[in-house]
């Protein structure tokens, strides 16, 4: 048996392999209300065709204000969790589980979103757009500045977040995660670069993680002791000053003493910064974590079998998470599994005339 290809389980939840997809934004919801449609069936529905063990969605705002751009998913609401409830009943029939990213984009949010031909930068109130909220009232390089939120602000973030974690599991999502990464709302806490507050939510590293902590704490209150939740973090910035590996193995240890079951492990986002992109680039991220006993996934230009393989069997991560590679070959656990003998592959039976 591979190690990408043995069962993980956490906290009864067994998925079927270590071939995860990793959450990617689909600004998709075209009539600009959060609901999933057609697309995001196809999109996921397809990967757990194609033989992944978890499927994540893309980054699912808790509020309205939290989305990145006017066109992304949403769980803020009960329509939006009967939506979604098409899309985890067609994973669960493919033999995948699934997971919801719950996220609230920050001072990164009301951006249009990045399709060829469109304007970059903050989408105005008055094509759509909203004022938005960070740690402090410091801009995204080309973005509006946020207003600084408030302790009102904050607690109704971390109640959005807890609502909607119970909406998710509602909606047969099999677990969730906490988006505290790529410079949106919970990495901007953690960072000193956009975090200058004096208050109990700033200064040290206690005070910046507070956010995360108490939002992880209302969350495993909402959903129980039997649902997996994990957290993605942005582990280095690669900018001095800004949250480091250090800090991020601090933070990880301490998560998973409160109960956390995986870290996500990718990084930058926070600032524009040239990041010294190469083949398994943040593996050694997500190994330094691991090492200090958590459960990890790594990401970042993962895109061959043996590669994939190595990095569970030399004990850098759990699990690996396909984002660029998985875009270009939803069936990519089929391919692997034949690079690496394993027999039979995951097909779907409809599938198995196409084996490798």
């Amino acid at each position: 048996m591979t190690h990408l290809f043995s069962p993980m389980t956490l906290r009864g939840t067994e998925i079927a392999n270590r071939i995860w997809l990793a959450p990617m934004c689909q600004y998709s919801c075209e009539a600009e209300d959060g609901m999933p449609g057609t697309w995001h069936l196809v999109h996921l529905g397809a990967r757990a065709q194609g033989g992944f063990g978890l499927i994540l969605t893309e980054a699912s705002a808790v509020l309205p204000e939290g989305r990145i751009s006017p066109q992304d998913a949403g769980i803020w609401n009960d329509d939006q969790a009967r939506a979604w409830s098409s899309v985890t009943e067609f994973v669960h029939s493919q033999g995948s589980r699934i997971g919801m990213q719950l996220a609230h984009a920050g001072r990164k949010a009301s951006t249009y979103r990045p399709f060829e031909g469109n304007p970059r930068g903050s989408v105005p109130e008055s094509a759509g757009g909203w004022a938005t909220l960070g740690a402090s009232a410091i801009a995204y390089p080309g973005y509006e500045a946020p207003q600084e939120m408030s302790k009102a602000d904050i607690a109704e973030v971390i109640e959005a977040f807890a609502s909607a974690a119970v909406r998710a599991v509602d909606a047969g999502f099999d677990l969730v995660e906490l988006h505290a990464a790529h410079g949106y709302l919970l990495h901007s806490f953690l960072s000193p670069l956009s975090n200058e507050r004096d208050d109990e939510y700033g200064g040290g590293l206690t005070g910046r993680s507070r956010l995360l902590t108490e939002t992880y704490r209302a969350v495993r209150a909402a959903v129980g002791e039997d649902v997996p939740v994990f957290v993605r973090l942005s582990s280095s910035e690669w900018r001095e000053g800004g949250f480091d590996i250090a800090e991020a193995v601090e933070v990880s240890r301490d998560l998973r003493e409160r109960g956390v079951d995986l870290i996500d492990v990718s990084s930058g986002g926070n600032f524009p910064v040239k990041v010294p992109v190469g083949p398994g680039y943040q593996v050694p991220l997500s190994a330094a974590i691991h090492a200090e006993g958590v459960n990890t996934g790594t990401v970042g230009l993962i895109t061959d079998p043996e590669q994939a393989e190595t990095i569970l069997r030399s004990e850098q991560a759990d699990a690996i998470f396909l984002a660029r590679a998985a875009l270009r070959e939803p069936a990519w656990p089929q391919r692997a599994a034949h690079d690496l003998g394993v027999e039979p592959g995951p097909y779907p039976p409809q599938y198995t005339r196409g084996a490798w």
